[in-house]
């Protein structure tokens, strides 16, 4: 008896080898037909053109909207001035929205040339507009934009 199940052990390791390298052909196979070449994103002079304008136009209307609170506080609690608290939110409201405002100001008028482009950027934001509405298609109809053009 002892012979038989030596040989079943056997013949089942034979087997699993063969699966498995059958296996590891298909795999080989498939990352082959699978590659393609990948649009890298975005490159990193224009990522850092639009950290710089974002930290302008959003960064620090931010630290005013957030500084409206400690200045509010300042002011009321030395006795300068009585300041009513609806006011104080309305005031950080607005430069929260101002910043708001200017991160999307920031992204848009980046321009993604190798130069620098003009201080404000805003002829770049509607060609910036029309590649983030691009981006938010299938990819079959932006397939078929390309091919027109």
């Amino acid at each position: 008896m002892k012979k038989k199940q030596s040989k079943k052990i056997k013949s089942k390791n034979k087997s699993t080898s063969k699966e498995s390298s059958a296996f590891q052909n298909i795999d080989n196979l498939v990352i082959k037909e699978k590659t393609k070449p990948v649009s890298q994103g975005i490159p990193k002079y224009v990522a850092d053109r639009m950290a710089r304008r974002i930290f302008f136009t959003a960064g620090i209307p931010t630290v005013l909207g957030m500084s409206v609170f400690v200045i509010s506080y300042f002011v009321v609690t030395k006795n300068i001035a009585e300041i009513p608290p609806s006011s104080t939110i309305t005031i950080s409201a607005l430069f929260f929205l101002i910043g708001l405002g200017g991160l999307s100001f920031g992204i848009l008028s980046a321009s993604w040339d190798k130069e620098q482009g003009s201080i404000l950027g805003l002829e770049n934001i509607s060609l910036n507009i029309k590649r983030a509405k691009a981006a938010f298609k299938p990819a079959s109809q932006n397939y078929d934009v390309e091919k027109e053009k």
